[in-house]
């Protein structure tokens, strides 16, 4: 499922993102409203160091299976969502580029504004995906790591 699908695109790779690309796949004229949400690499992190660069690790069949059952998940609540695409990188992501890109089309503001926040935080939720932190002289897994949930308990 790594390439477009209908109205579902679900990427999981060490290429960059391109939001622009995601925004303009999920636009649809049945639908109003397109949301892209970026999640980019920050410098600052719980450790107190000023981070350099982000490295991401995960199953990428696993990771990609979990996305799709996000989206179905956000049909079953939104039914009226038109496309929506998710991509996440794996490997190693600088400052300032994106990590996580998803793009929600609905005919309405509310659904694509709301269908948009599900899908981050169930993403961050539900998928196994290992985040190492890179400084100037160390690197770390980060420690902010949860129990998964599953898809179902959303």
């Amino acid at each position: 499922m790594n390439a477009e699908h209908g109205r579902e695109w679900v990427l999981v790779t060490e290429s960059s993102l391109e939001p622009a690309a995601l925004t303009a796949w999920v636009t649809r004229p049945d639908c109003g409203a397109v949301v892209t949400f970026c999640g980019t690499a920050r410098n600052s992190s719980g450790v107190g160091h000023v981070i350099e660069s982000l490295e991401y690790e995960t199953s990428v069949d696993l990771a990609q299976d979990r996305i799709a059952r996000v989206i179905a998940r956000a049909r079953s609540r939104w039914p009226d969502l038109g496309a929506v695409a998710i991509h996440h990188r794996v490997g190693v992501v600088r400052l300032e580029e994106p990590a996580v890109v998803i793009a929600v089309a609905s005919p309405h503001r509310g659904t694509a504004y709301d269908a948009s926040r599900f899908c981050i935080d169930a993403v961050k939720s539900c998928v196994p995906m290992w985040k190492r932190e890179t400084w100037a002289g160390g690197s770390a897994w980060s420690e902010d790591a949860q129990d998964l949930l599953d898809v179902s308990e959303l």
